[in-house]
């Protein structure tokens, strides 16, 4: 068993709805969730004239691949409607391998760790929430002092309240 850490993120309809169908995919399709993150609210990244996402970090447990679990995470982003158009679009789900042990994959469509991890606050505070202690494979730090380096300054916020 692996364990695989995720970045589930979501900005159209009902947020709460979309990531909570997420985590029921997940747990069915790739493993048992360990550990979550709470969930954070964050302007968007990129192309920021679009709604404000919901992201959150779950650590899981799974029998697959890397690549196995690329192609599951692409196959639940499917089935629950996201249709890719241009980077940075507001979507329905996003679902990211952040981690995957302490492999490193730099290989055509799949690079492990997420190489942004580094300049995102909006992956980095619920990371560390689960997984303060975890070394980051290639960086050799861990990420609370990925986040205490962070050149990114947007806001991320606890989100307590529903939709």
């Amino acid at each position: 068993m692996m364990q695989a850490i995720l970045l589930l993120g979501t900005n159209l309809n009902d947020r709460m709805q979309n990531l909570s169908l997420a985590r029921k995919n997940i747990i069915e399709r790739i493993g048992m969730i360990e550990a979550e993150s709470g969930t954070y609210r964050t302007a968007p990244w990129g192309n920021t004239e679009q709604n404000d996402f919901l992201n959150k970090v779950v650590v899981v447990r799974t029998t697959l691949s890397p690549y196995k679990l690329l192609s599951e995470l692409l196959d639940i982003e499917k089935e629950m409607g996201r249709v890719r158009t241009i980077k940075w679009a507001p979507r329905l789900i996003d679902l990211d391998i952040l981690y995957f042990g302490n492999s490193i994959v730099n290989e055509p469509g799949l690079i492990i760790p997420h190489p942004f991890i580094q300049d995102r606050r909006f992956t980095l505070i619920p990371l560390t929430e689960v997984l303060p202690d975890f070394e980051h494979p290639i960086f050799h730090q861990t990420n609370a002092e990925l986040l205490a380096k962070t050149t990114d300054n947007s806001e991320v916020f606890l989100h307590e309240n529903g939709e």
